[in-house]
């Protein structure tokens, strides 16, 4: 069981977790090794992406909406009017589905995500989850930048399979063009998380620089899962961009986006770090305030 904290409702409540036995199965048994190296494969991502992108897989789009009580009057489309699984799953949502602070000293959530979030952080030792660690210069292969980091805040956004999986800029600014790195797929869930060292570090990942007006140089750092066979860009790179503008969205599955601050740029809620500590995940939505300027 896993459970995250619910700041709306202010109270712990158990995650829905898609093929939750499953993963027990594929991450806690030593007998499914054989089959975790297939499952963590890119053809196994790929095939079933494709899979998602058919005209047949539309007829899993009503029992996934039921069994899991999605809210469909926050979707733009109705979902009839879906061609795919896959063009649910990256459904876009009315605009007042996720109202966002506009003020300049708000830092606000890239995307719907389960967040973990530490400051003053060491880039030799960033957390993956508690006990676990990698260095940042090994997740975005690259040392020089990784050490403007040191003392930083890092970000852990981690999308249910659930969530809406489009994820945003949190602040006016100019994107970088974003460098991908090849890697495995294994799932970001927790469960494997405890089970895989560096699990980060080897799975598919993007990484984006971005200057932003108000907290400095930022880091986004979109990490692939199983069954996430793209991770799909949608800005302009070099084109400025407005708080909380499209930059890009996850096809089928769970997956992680990471985002690190430089020191004294951004000062995380409280509640936040402090749960962090105990490594519990806070539920967050894109738009909510999740921090404030640091000066």
């Amino acid at each position: 069981m896993i459970e995250v904290y619910d700041r709306k409702e202010n109270r712990m409540k158990e995650e829905q977790v898609v093929g939750g036995s499953l993963l027990k199965l594929l991450y806690e048994k030593p007998y499914s090794k054989p089959f975790l190296y297939f499952v963590k494969r890119k053809f196994f991502s790929d095939l079933y992406g494709r899979l998602m992108d058919t005209p047949w897989s539309k007829r899993l789009i009503k029992g996934f909406i039921k069994d899991h009580g999605l809210n469909m009057e926050e979707s733009l489309k109705a979902e009839e009017d879906f061609a795919t699984f896959n063009d649910f799953f990256t459904r876009k949502l009315k605009p007042e589905a996720r109202p966002f602070d506009a003020k300049d000293e708000i830092f606000i959530s890239p995307c719907d995500a389960r967040m973990l979030a530490f400051q003053d952080i060491h880039v030799e030792e960033v957390i993956q989850v508690k006990g676990l660690t990698y260095a940042l210069k090994d997740l975005i292969q690259d040392e020089s930048l990784a050490e403007k980091y040191e003392g930083g805040t890092v970000m852990i956004f981690r999308l249910n399979p659930l969530d809406y999986h489009r994820f945003h800029f949190p602040d006016d600014g100019v994107p970088h063009p974003t460098h991908t790195m090849d890697g495995l797929y294994y799932s970001v869930n927790p469960v494997a998380l405890k089970s895989i060292p560096r699990l980060y570090v080897e799975n598919k990942r993007a990484v984006t620089k971005f200057d932003s007006r108000n907290f400095g140089p930022l880091l986004f750092v979109e990490v692939g899962a199983t069954n996430v066979g793209t991770i799909i860009q949608t800005h302009k790179d070099c084109t400025p961009v407005k708080r909380g503008s499209e930059k890009g969205y996850f096809r089928f599955g769970g997956s992680t986006l990471i985002l690190f601050a430089e020191k004294d740029r951004v000062r995380m809620d409280e509640d936040l770090l402090l749960r962090s500590q105990d490594g519990i995940e806070t539920r967050v939505l894109f738009g909510e305030s999740i921090g404030r300027a640091a000066n």
